[in-house]
Order: structure tokens, then sequence, then C-alpha cells
């Protein structure tokens, strides 16, 4: 028999290559890990005057956003209905939908179908959206004066049939405009805690979301959609907004009736049509602070969800048919027609429910328990914004709140200024409330909402055009003149 010594000699000799080898494995490992996550260390990015490294980040910075990323594929993998998530390097990840999959919008230009995947930069992403919590997404009169020629130049783009590509004759504009444009911001970021967004899916038939809908404390609507008994177990009675196209503008009246309350938020541009519907309505009327969006989410429902982050604290979607399976859009008040591409926007909003910006329902999740513990949390979507915020602007990302104001303007406390309307409006509209947004006491908005307009230092921000984080038009009010 051998010896201990000689056994302990020979345990050694054996562990010691394997030992070796775990160490060369966890070295390899980490090297990976390390190119990964942070590749680019070398690859400087062009951001017009900013060149910004990786390297430029801290390294918990690189751990917040590694940890972020790895948030969102789980998040992916557990709500996506089959969706993947694919890392590509520290900001760039693809959805893919799995194979199988029925692609049934077919793009006549291209001569292809709907591809199955989709490739995303979650940094650019979160930065977007977050942003999006502290703007102000209705047209003032505030945001025209303080636009560097924004009444000549901008002013005329909202206004259809003008005859004209600038407001040469800014009084004409004015007249166009002044039926539907407040001084200032008339809803304010978190002044609902919770809105529902309900799209106008045909899914929504085969759920009874409609107590749960009318629960929020706001609800917004798209287009002709009704709300009546009908379709109350569906889609709920409640109605507070609803964003509409230029030309649902004629069926308008029809489909406000019985609700003198309800805002009316039209998306593009105003022109005669609608003009003469708002002077014999009650229903507030304002017109959607439009910028053109190049992302994989398309039409008034993602509009809709814009509005309502800059109004509320959780957006709950309901009837934007997310889930694939199905071979046509449709709408639960009408026949079955084609409508826009189903997996372009599933994979954009699943990726937007794991960036925390929405949640998702629908009809495959009616009977699951929705606790939400695998979306990013609020803290975790904000270290891993500051660290997109460096690695996007560079130095500038350390500039706080304002860094993307890059337009300023005043307001005057002692001038509120007008009150939407005009002198030839009904009587109906001249003796309603619809003016109540406009003259809302501060004291009387939400707690958070007063708390949030005093951390911005009485500051509305508004976008100037397209996804561009430095494009901002910031207007300055006199915190202490709001009480």
């Amino acid at each position: 028999m051998r010896s201990r010594s000689q056994f302990q000699s020979h345990k050694k000799s054996t562990l010691l290559p394997l030992v070796c080898a775990a160490a060369f494995f966890s070295l390899l490992l980490f090297v990976i890990q390390s190119s990964f996550f942070s590749g680019r260390i070398n690859r400087k990015i062009d951001l017009g005057k900013e060149k910004v490294q990786v390297s430029d980040l801290s390294p918990q910075e690189l751990r917040n956003l590694a940890e972020f990323q790895t948030r969102v594929q789980q998040c992916v993998a557990n709500r996506g209905l089959g969706l993947t998530a694919h890392l590509v390097d520290l900001c760039k990840l693809t959805l893919k939908f799995p194979e199988g999959t029925n692609s049934t919008w077919y793009n006549e230009q291209f001569k292809v179908f709907e591809p199955l995947e989709y490739h995303y930069d979650i940094c650019d992403a979160i930065l977007l959206w977050e942003q999006y919590r502290n703007m102000t997404t209705v047209l003032t009169r505030e945001y025209l004066d303080a636009r560097p020629d924004g009444w000549l130049d901008y002013a005329a783009k909202r206004i259809a049939q003008l005859g004209a590509d600038k407001c040469y004759n800014r009084t004409l504009c004015e007249e166009h405009l002044n039926v539907l444009l407040p001084a200032n911001p008339p809803f304010h970021p978190r002044q609902f805690r919770t809105c529902a967004v309900v799209g106008n899916s045909g899914d929504l038939l085969k759920t009874e979301f409609g107590e749960e809908i009318d629960s929020h404390d706001a609800v917004i609507r798209d287009n002709e959609a009704p709300v009546n008994e009908k379709y109350a177990k569906y889609v709920g009675l409640k109605r507070d907004f609803r964003l509409v196209v230029r030309g649902a503008a004629r069926n308008m009246i029809k489909i406000l009736k019985g609700s003198n309350d309800e805002v009316l938020i039209i998306k593009s541009v105003t022109h005669k049509d609608f003009n003469d519907m708002i002077k014999s309505i009650p229903n507030p009327v304002y017109l959607f602070q439009g910028i053109v969006l190049r992302r994989g989410a398309k039409g008034t429902g993602m509009k809709s969800i814009e509005l309502a982050l800059s109004m509320c604290d959780i957006v709950d979607i309901y009837g934007f048919t997310v889930d694939p399976g199905y071979t046509e859009w449709t709408r639960y008040f009408s026949t079955p027609r084609k409508g826009h591409n189903p997996l372009q926007g599933r994979a954009y909003y699943q990726l937007l429910e794991c960036l925390g910006v929405i949640r998702i329902h629908s009809p495959m999740r009616a009977k699951r328990k929705q606790d939400w513990s695998d979306v990013p949390s609020r803290e975790m979507i904000n270290r891993a914004h500051a660290a997109a915020l460096h690695f996007k602007r560079g130095p500038d990302g350390q500039l706080g709140q304002f860094g993307s104001c890059k337009v300023w303007g005043n307001v005057d406390p002692d001038n509120s200024g007008p009150i939407s309307g005009s002198s030839d409006m009904s009587d109906v509209r001249k003796h309603s409330n619809y003016s109540k947004w406009e003259t809302m006491p501060f004291k009387s908005i939400r707690k958070e909402a007063q708390d949030h307009f005093k951390q911005m230092e009485g500051v509305s921000m508004y976008k100037i055009d397209g996804n561009k984080l430095d494009d901002l038009v910031c207007v300055r009010h006199s915190v202490n003149s709001k009480g």
C-alpha cells in the first residue's frame, strides 16, 4: 500500500493541472466578458463635436449598463411569449421571434415579408423614453414664442390648407391656432399615477379588461373607438383623453357625444374641418406637439403612449395586438382590415416593457399573475440612464437635468397668457368648462406633479424635432408664482 505522504504527493500533482486549468478558464472568461461589455474600448463614436469612448465610463457605470442589459434580456425571456434577446455589445441587442412565426405583413416596396428579428440600441432607447417623462407633448403658445422662428417656420407646418409654408401673416396663423392653443402646458409630468392607453385591436374581445381599464386615474383612447355599454366589459367606459388623426374630424361630434370633459388631442395638423368642429363642442381640444420619430413602431397608438408617459407614472397598454399568432390586423368595433406591420410593433412594445416604459396587457396574459418583478426596477433604470447619458454624451452627460436644453425661453409670472378659444365659438363651448385644464390651480394638482415641477425649477421641456436628445426647447416659469 502507498504511504500517506505518497498519496498526498500524488493528489497534489493531480490537482495542480486542474487548478491551473480552472484559473486559465476563469481568466479567459473574464477577458471574454470584458471584451463583450467594453469591447469597443478603443472605438470612438462620433457624436458631432464630442468623441466618446467606453473607457471613459467608470467600472461601476459599466457594471450598471451590463446589469441592466442582462435584466432586459431576462425580462424578454420571461415575458416575450417566445421572443428572445441576444446581446451584441454594451448597448445593442437583437430581438428574435421563434422560428416558424407566421410573418404575414408584406412590404410591397422591397418585395419581402416582415423579418423575424429586429436590432435596437437600448442606451438610445432609455435616454429617449426617460426624457419623455419630463416632456410637454401639447403645443403651446410659449413654445412657439420661445422656438427660433417658431411662428414663422414651425406654426405653418401645423396648419393645413394655409396655402404657404411659412406664417408671413402671423395674425392669420394665430386665427387658425388660437382655438386650440393654450398659453402654457395644460398637463404636467406626474399629473396622474396610472394611465391606461387603450388601442383598437380586435383581441380586446377575447378579454374582459373593462373594469381594470376604468380603475386607472386616466384613460387614453384612439380615433373613432366607441365607448358604450356594448363594449363596456371589454374596453371600459371611462374616457379622459382621445388622440385623433386628421381624417377623424368629421366623425368626432358623434363619437364625443355624452362626454363633454373628454380631452381631444389632434395628432398632426389642424384644418378647417377641425376648427369648425371645435367651435361647436364643449370638449377641450389641443394639438399634439408632433415630432418625427424614426423607430420600430408607428401609428396613433405609439403617439398615445408618448402622451401618456409625459403625464403618468405608470402606463398600462391594452388592445395593441401585441402577441404573435394572429393573421391580420383587427379592430374590436369593425370588420378586420390590414394595418400596421404587427411583428415590428410587437418587438418594439416588448422592448419598451422591459425598459420599464409600459406594461403590456393582452389575452395571452389575461390569466397570468402580473407581478412585474422581472422588469427593471426604477433604481436600476436610473443607474443605467446615468451611465448611458455619460456614454452617449460624454462630458455633457454630467450637466444635469438641463444638459439637453439648446433653446431657452422665459414666461412672465404676471402674464399667464390667453385661454384657448376664439370670438366666434358657440354658446355651448363658451359656457363649458373646456378651459379647466388651463386654469387649474397649481395647488390642486397631484403632489408628485408639484414636487416634480419644483425639482425642475419651473422649467417646461419640449422636443424640437426627431430623436435627437439635444434638441429641446426649455421654458422657465416662476416656481414662486405657482405657490
